[in-house]
């Protein structure tokens, strides 16, 4: 007999050995003898000074908790299979490329940046050399913008797939069985790219196929149906079947199809800023602590929303313990992220604070670029966060009240952000749409949370690649509908707003895209 149930430990017991035993005893009247557990949820309470761990447990009352998990992955040799072509190699073209294992054909993946291991050059040469590759950074390469991030993998695309599923995968593929625990989970930037890695020699061992430095640079349309794949390197490829999978910031994807005049939509996206407090003062925010927080709680998070203007201002990817990063994709723009390590032990907290940009109203002077308005838009504020930081990869900046209040900062805060900030005047330098709704988005936050409006946070520009200014159009079965073999997928398509979503509409894709093959 299976039970679920729900159970409270107060802080000062979590930890005891035995305490779920004993409160799940108590709580069904029945001996400890007489059953077993296993934790389906964990989650922290610190709405109060007295602060829980809320579990969700199911009882297996007379017999023992399964050891194995439900799930189960049946790669298939797929060395001589009909060939699904995918490129972006992103959580969104990673999983499309498992999921085609699982159906007995072979992907061909086309990635423009290096693998996970050459890639930390690059990475490294943009953080110290403040040198940006345009094929290999935070956003291209192996694993995408997902292999050097936080890992966060929470959701809201719950009738998009199954989720867990995509949770049992990382875990056969490497990640920690915690992540099926945890109710915000998260994997950290130095345990991704073993993960990813582990995916890449999955798809290889069951006979698929990873090119790695294979940009596309043309699509030859016959027909309205997709026929073949120019690379860069001059190699042409026969296709039936293409998965894009590019992400939101494969810019040269997007002009390539309006060239080709694919239809495209201009999309509604979000822009802001970056702000960074120290952790500690987080952590006394949610945690009701004045010193150092209990070393049984993680580092504090938070998420904020308020309506300004009729436009939404709200925390995106906020990275307790965390650092920002230059995520910069072409040279002559500075564009910040942020991720967390594992740990999350960093002494700082960033997150992205973002307004709203409703496509269609809000930047009627871009109306001449079309479909692309919105992408022109954030290359514009990418430029001039270049020219404010010094024409580096430094980022401007400017400490949170100073930003609120309209003042330069004549200096600034430490920060997590290696290639270095130069203070400002970011309240005047952002577009009013944007600069004025943050400023009265962060007086309401700062009463919402008594202690983060300070002096002691910065704030970092921009934050400008939450997701993509474009839309790919598809039909209900996924396909473009008027591009035959073309099937647009994950965040560059617009459909995915994080790993788990990208990868679940990967694995939606790749089943499309086998119909009739």
């Amino acid at each position: 007999m299976i039970r679920n149930i729900q159970l409270r430990v107060p802080l000062k017991e979590e930890g005891q050995e035995g305490i779920l035993k004993r409160k799940a005893a108590r709580h069904l009247g029945i001996p400890e003898n007489d059953f077993t557990l296993k934790v389906l949820r964990k989650s922290i309470d610190a709405r109060k000074p007295s602060i829980y761990f809320n579990y969700k447990l199911a009882v297996y009352i007379n017999e023992k908790a399964p050891e194995t998990s439900a799930y189960s992955f049946d790669y298939k040799d797929v060395s001589k299979g009909k060939p699904i072509h995918i490129i972006g190699f992103g959580p969104a073209g990673m999983w499309a490329a498992l999921r085609c294992l699982e159906l007995g054909f072979k992907p061909i993946v086309l990635e423009r940046g290096k693998n996970v291991q050459n890639r930390r050059r690059d990475i490294k040469a943009i953080n110290q050399d403040q040198i940006v590759n345009e094929d290999s950074n935070y956003c291209f390469g192996e694993g995408g913008a997902g292999t050097y991030s936080d890992g966060k993998l929470y959701t809201r695309s719950l009738k998009r797939g199954d989720v867990r599923r995509i949770f049992e995968s990382l875990v056969h593929h490497g990640a920690t069985e915690q992540i099926l625990i945890d109710a915000h989970p998260h994997i950290g930037t130095n345990k991704l790219p073993k993960i990813v890695q582990n995916i890449r020699e999955t798809i290889l061992r069951f006979g698929g196929e990873v090119h790695f430095n294979s940009k596309v640079i043309d699509f030859i349309i016959e027909h309205n149906q997709l026929k073949t794949i120019i690379l860069q390197n001059g190699n042409e490829m026969q296709v039936t079947r293409v998965i894009l999978a590019t992400g939101h910031s494969a810019r040269d994807i997007f002009y390539l199809l309006q060239k080709k005049n694919v239809a495209l939509k201009a999309k509604s996206f979000a822009m802001g800023v970056r702000v960074e407090h120290p952790q500690q003062i987080i952590d006394s925010i949610q945690y009701h602590c004045k010193g150092e927080r209990d070393k049984l709680l993680p580092a504090a998070a938070y998420s904020l929303v308020q309506q300004v203007k009729n436009r939404g201002v709200y925390s995106f990817c906020m990275c307790p313990g965390g650092f920002i990063v230059p995520a910069a994709t072409a040279p002559g723009e500075v564009v910040v992220n942020g991720m967390s390590p594992s740990k999350r032990n960093n002494l700082f907290a960033n997150s992205g604070i973002v307004v709203e940009i409703n496509v269609e109203e809000d930047i009627p002077k871009y109306e001449k670029y079309g479909v692309l308005k919105g992408l022109e838009y954030q290359k514009d504020l990418e430029r001039l966060a270049f020219t404010a930081g010094g024409r580096t990869q430094t980022a401007p900046a400017q400490r949170l009240t100073d930003f609120v209040e309209g003042r330069f900062s004549s200096d600034l805060n430490p920060t997590s952000y290696q290639p270095g900030l130069k203070s400002a005047p970011l309240h005047s330098l952002l577009p009013k749409l944007i600069g004025g709704r943050l400023r009265t988005g962060f007086t309401e936050f700062g009463r919402k949370m008594k202690g983060y409006y300070t002096s002691e946070a910065n704030v970092v520009g921009v934050e400008s690649r939450t997701s993509s200014p474009v839309n790919i159009p598809r039909n209900q079965q996924l396909e473009h509908p008027e591009i035959k073999g073309l099937f647009p997928c994950g965040e560059g398509g617009g459909y995915a707003g994080g790993i788990v979503s990208a990868a679940m509409d990967g694995e939606r894709c790749a089943e499309a895209s086998v119909v009739g093959l």
